[in-house]
């Protein structure tokens, strides 16, 4: 299986799907697009650990950016309020040329995430962004949870906002009150328990819902709305690439993990085959 390699490869336009498998997207791909796949290992298990690995140097880059760890905001890692967890002195702006913040623009109130559309709204309105960069990067969220069919994402939704605030410099002291029931369960849980898999196990039910659980069962609910995300996410990108003239590749920062290993979703620098194993896509046509 070969590295990711993902700015050493050949594109001029790479799509990249927030927190994505390779064996689930293996199995749907051929609904919508057609081409060369193979699997890749990632560098990261999450998005702060990737971003900081992947751009290193000074990248001419158009980057429509639906995760909120990859900003405009020139603010560190390592600086940020919410959810970064980690030490890395990685800023985006002193490696990304041109940083489109379509987790901020795009946002969806009633969705509580950055819907695939918002991306592909963003890219036509920023062609002459594209123009201008050696590349483009189109980061979707999904199928990052917050899971669509749902429309409430507590954790995403705290990252955006407090990244945001801090943006603005406002300083309020609220920053650290969640804005639902389901949120503060949710904080409660996992700083209670802290990292162990119980409390990982137990804020994802809280997004899934006790219906789905108890019909499907933890991982049989939690895939199930995980390729329904992935297959949404695909329509908007199948969308993108008809406007798309040039070598297109389709690829994700990390997978997700479904209780491989006691893992469940995804954590920095914990590198097993779920959260490692990646898609690489060639595009040679849609369906």
């Amino acid at each position: 299986m070969a590295d990711h390699n993902f700015l050493e490869s050949d594109w001029d336009y790479a799509i990249v799907l927030d927190a994505c498998r390779y064996d689930v997207f293996s199995e749907v791909y051929d609904d919508y697009l057609q081409g060369d796949l193979e699997k890749r290992t990632s560098i990261a298990s999450s998005t702060p650990e990737w971003a900081s690995k992947t751009f290193t140097d000074e990248h001419d880059l158009a980057y429509f950016s639906g995760n909120p760890f990859i900003n405009d905001l020139g603010i560190p890692l390592n600086e940020l309020k919410w959810g970064a967890s980690s030490g890395y002195e990685w800023t985006a702006t002193e490696h990304i040329s041109n940083i489109i913040d379509v987790w901020q623009s795009g946002w969806d109130d009633d969705l509580e995430t950055v819907p695939p559309d918002s991306l592909n709204e963003a890219f036509y309105a920023n062609r002459d962004s594209v123009e201008a960069a050696e590349r483009t990067v189109v980061h979707y969220m999904q199928p990052h949870a917050p899971y669509l069919s749902r429309g409430k994402g507590q954790k995403l939704k705290q990252i955006q906002k407090g990244i945001k605030r801090q943006g603005a410099q406002q300083g309020r002291s609220d920053d650290g009150v969640l804005s639902s029931a389901v949120g503060t369960v949710r904080q409660k849980v996992e700083g209670t328990l802290d990292g162990v898999e119980l409390a990982q196990k137990m804020g994802l039910w809280l997004e899934l819902g006790p219906r789905a659980v108890l019909k499907n069962g933890t991982r049989g609910a939690a895939m199930g709305l995980y390729e329904e995300n992935l297959r949404i996410a695909m329509e908007s990108v199948v969308d993108l690439i008809k406007d798309l003239d040039g070598d297109i590749v389709v690829t994700a920062d990390h997978g997700e993990a479904f209780g491989e290993e006691g893992v469940w979703e995804h954590h920095i620098e914990t590198h097993i085959p779920a959260l490692v194993e990646v898609p690489w896509l060639e595009v040679g046509g849609v369906r």
